[in-house]
This record gives C-alpha cells, sequence and structure tokens, in this order.
C-alpha cells in the first residue's frame, strides 16, 4: 500500500511490490491475481469498505458534522507518522495515462459515492430547516471533497497538520449558517 501511495499505481512495479512484500511474483500472482487486484485491495484497505462511509456520513448528527468528520479525518490521515504525505487515492492515479484509467475509474466511483452520501446529507439537512432553503447540497458536498484533495497535494508538498487542519476550518467557515441555532 505504501508503495503504491508513495509512487503511484502505474511507476510501482511488480519487483518493487514483491521485494517490499518479500514475495516470488508467482506468490503475488496466486494472492492477487495481478497488480491492478493487489492496488485494489490495496485502497480498500486504506479507506475502507464504501457502505461504511456513507453510512458514517447519514448517521452523522447533521451535514456539518460530517463535512467536519470528513475533513478532520483528511487532515489526521494525510500527515500520519508512518504513512506517506498526502492522499493514496490521489497520488495513486494521479498520472492520467491510459495505462491507469481502470483504477481511475475505480478511485473516482469511490469519491462520487463519498459526495453523493453527503449530498444526500445536506438535502436532509435543507429539508429539516437546519440550513437554509437555498443552500445548495451538490455543491457544499463538492467543497468539501475538493478541498480534502486540496489538502492531499498539500500533504505532499509537505504542510504540517496544523496548516491543513487551518484549511479545512475554513472551508468549514463557508458553510451556510445553522438555521434552527
Amino acid at each position: 500500500m505504501h508503495l503504491f501511495w508513495r509512487h503511484g499505481y502505474e511507476t510501482t512495479s511488480i519487483s518493487d511490490l514483491t521485494a517490499a512484500m518479500g514475495i516470488t511474483p508467482p506468490s503475488l500472482y496466486t494472492a492477487f491475481g495481478d497488480k491492478r487486484r493487489l492496488f485494489l485491495e490495496a485502497v480498500r484497505r486504506y479507506a475502507g469498505e464504501p457502505e461504511a462511509a456513507e453510512a458514517a456520513i447519514a448517521d452523522a448528527p447533521s451535514a456539518h458534522d460530517a463535512a467536519q468528520t470528513l475533513l478532520t479525518g483528511a487532515v489526521e490521515m494525510f500527515t500520519g507518522a508512518d504513512t506517506p504525505p498526502g492522499c493514496l487515492l490521489a497520488s495513486a492515479t494521479a498520472s492520467g495515462s491510459a495505462a491507469s484509467q481502470d483504477v481511475q475509474a475505480v478511485v473516482a466511483a469511490y469519491r462520487r459515492r463519498i459526495t453523493d452520501a453527503l449530498t444526500a446529507r445536506i438535502e436532509r439537512d435543507v429539508a429539516a430547516g437546519v440550513l437554509p432553503r437555498g443552500a445548495d447540497a451538490g455543491a457544499l458536498a463538492g467543497l468539501v471533497v475538493a478541498v480534502i484533495q486540496g489538502l492531499s497535494v498539500l500533504a505532499r508538498d509537505g504542510a504540517p497538520r496544523t496548516a491543513l487542519a487551518g484549511v479545512a476550518d475554513a472551508a468549514l467557515r463557508a458553510w451556510p449558517e445553522d438555521v434552527t441555532a
């Protein structure tokens, strides 16, 4: 997982992976089938099951709380002491070449699921009168996901956790006021 995170999907070779895992290429192929399936397993381990993330967003006390949890979690994950900086999902598929389109599609689908879940949670708060009637749920969810991707880039550039936390806090200040407060 760390090799994909640090070097990307395409540039991480089978020999890099087998050396890091202490196995032979035939063992890798027996266990995972191919590099793509190993990468997808690393993504699942990193991001968890999408259904769990969707449920956590849906069950959050408010859409703002869900957004705050996503942003805070990203800041912590992207600046972990034992992991490469930034986001595995963003780092591993950044090249955009034809060879990685398949895995890029999987990563993009995961991001869409998170965005859709957050959009639905925001829409619930709008319908309940917690957020203003004119709040654009899709734009707010997109803002959170875009900030998360930006936090990944900043972390890869060496920004400290405190700086990333400040960016996350600034993004949350753009959130519409709770009209029930």
